[in-house]
């Protein structure tokens, strides 16, 4: 884990939040399968399918390369998140997703995954949704 880190330091800089600079939650192989399940509670807030826009949370289509608090036509990210510097990677939504308050204080997200498996399934599944 601390490799993974240290390897968000390095793309990342100083902009990562200082929880996610010492986060020990490292990203094991997902089901994509199991993660369509595991998104059911995040449904409630967020849709990841093109076009079907944001709902009480931003959309989740083509997240993995998008700066964080940047999808465009979502008004309502916490001051933290609009003044987020990083972009979105399945490494760092692993960590997001272990404690998203803790991660940024301030966030607003309040269902999230429980277990590890439960993490890297939902990743799994969210990475299924960009571009052909």
């Amino acid at each position: 884990m601390r490799a993974l880190i240290l390897g968000c330091l390095l793309t990342f800089g100083s902009a990562l939040p200082a929880f996610a600079q010492t986060a020990d939650s490292p990203l094991q192989p997902g089901s994509a399968e199991r993660g369509r399940l595991a998104f059911a509670p995040c449904r409630t807030c967020h849709y990841p399918e093109q076009n079907y826009g944001h709902h009480n949370g931003p959309s989740l289509w083509n997240l993995f390369g998008r700066q964080a608090g940047s999808a465009e036509g979502f008004a309502y990210y916490s001051d933290e998140l609009k003044a987020a510097t990083f972009t979105w990677t399945p490494e760092l939504l692993n960590v997001w997703l272990t404690n998203p308050r803790a991660f940024l204080p301030g966030s607003s997200m309040v269902v999230f995954p429980t277990t590890a498996q439960q993490r890297a399934d939902l990743i799994a599944y969210l990475q299924t949704f960009k571009p052909e």
